[in-house]
């Protein structure tokens, strides 16, 4: 072969390897808390984290020590973990779907800020993992804890010290792992990024009973003893439990909600994904019983992917988040971390365990074994 020759596909080579680097996403910038428009918060001292008394917009400094709560002493009383998989030929509500190889980031050119995406059925499985304090009582119908993207193994050192330290109710934590894949076209996007109620209605209807059969435990019917929590599209499916189904859920906790428009398949109900809620839902609803503790970076994600909408960036998604449930008289703590990227770990262990605290404040268990009904109900 002639030099020539191979100096072409040399050329062709580069040009090829510069056009995969000019496609990376570059990396989310750095944004100001004091930027304009954001919400007005209290500058917290390095390292120090919200008090649990207190509602309203907190800021944290760049250092992110883990509490102490990560790691609890010897003698405080250890919960168990009971494990089950669960399979979507098992279930009446998402039988499965993978996304088309190659169909993600293809933008609808007629509409700007709709992505073509195709996908096709496909099995999965699923894990779910029980945590079960060690004061729980066999027939305690016990408060209760649905985290997305689980298990979570971060959660169950910090439950055992805040549940010792009776800084929370006994709760039973149902750790629940998604059905695959990631955005538009998934699984996990189907079930996290869809703004209905359809997923509270798998959890209730199928993973619940499952739980209870499995680890032999019982969940409470009170809303007010039931919470909700995750972090990215986990996070807004989080809200959405609580959002859709309020005779369920009360309490929600998110770090770096995908409060963005990420919707799919699009639903002309909620033509901006889960920038619904700020953009519209909030503001436009009566208030509900909901209690909200909700996170962000400073590095969060920005714009990760071909849609050029404005509806794309997380940090600004969540200011407005913290803006319309102050304006809306909601109880909420916002808290926007410095140094940190999406679902950042380090922020996760420095405040999960006054985050939960301050998520659980008010609750007060029940005598009766029956609170309201346990009915879907149709409000948005």
């Amino acid at each position: 072969m002639s030099g020539r020759i191979w100096l072409g596909i040399l050329a062709l080579m580069a040009t090829g390897a510069a056009a995969c680097r000019a496609e990376k996403p570059a990396p989310p910038p750095t944004r100001d808390a004091h930027s304009a428009g954001y919400v007005k918060s209290v500058e917290l001292p390095d390292g120090a984290v919200p008090p649990v008394d207190q509602n309203g917009n907190f800021i944290l400094g760049p250092t992110h020590p883990a509490a102490p709560e990560t790691t609890p002493a010897a003698d405080v009383p250890r919960g168990t973990a009971c494990s089950f998989t669960m399979r979507s030929e098992e279930s009446k509500i998402y039988p499965g779907v993978k996304q088309d190889a190659g169909t993600f980031n293809r933008v609808d050119p007629e509409h700007p800020d709709r992505m073509l995406v195709t996908s096709h059925a496909a099995p999965y499985t699923r894990t779910v993992e029980v945590y079960v304090p060690a004061r729980y009582q066999s027939g305690d119908a016990a408060p209760l804890l649905v985290g997305a993207d689980g298990p979570d193994r971060m959660m169950l050192p910090i439950l055992d010290a805040l549940i010792a330290e009776h800084r929370i109710p006994a709760l039973v934590f149902v750790s629940i792992g998604n059905g695959g894949g990631d955005a538009q076209g998934s699984e996990r996007g189907l079930e996290y990024d869809t703004m209905s109620g359809r997923y509270a209605e798998f959890v209730q209807t199928e993973v619940l009973p499952a739980a209870e059969a499995h680890c032999g435990v019982r969940f409470t019917t009170n809303p007010d003893g039931r919470a909700t929590m995750g972090g990215s599209s986990g996070g807004s499916a989080a809200l959405a439990m609580a959002w859709f189904h309020p005779e369920w859920y009360h309490r929600v906790l998110t770090y770096s909600g995908t409060y963005v428009n990420q919707q799919w398949p699009r639903n002309p109900k909620s033509p901006h994904g889960a920038w619904e809620f700020h953009e519209h839902w909030i503001a436009e609803s009566p208030r509900k019983p909901l209690r909200i503790w909700l996170e962000v970076g400073d590095r969060d994600l920005y714009n990760p992917n071909a849609l050029h909408d404005g509806m794309h960036d997380w940090v600004e998604a969540n200011e407005r988040m913290a803006r319309a449930l102050a304006a809306k008289g909601y109880a909420y703590q916002f808290v926007f971390a410095r140094n940190a990227g999406h679902v950042d770990r380090a922020v996760r262990e420095q405040t999960l365990p006054e985050a939960l605290t301050w998520l659980w404040e008010g609750y007060a268990p029940v005598t009766a074994s029956h609170i309201g009904s346990m009915r879907p109900s149709s409000s948005r």
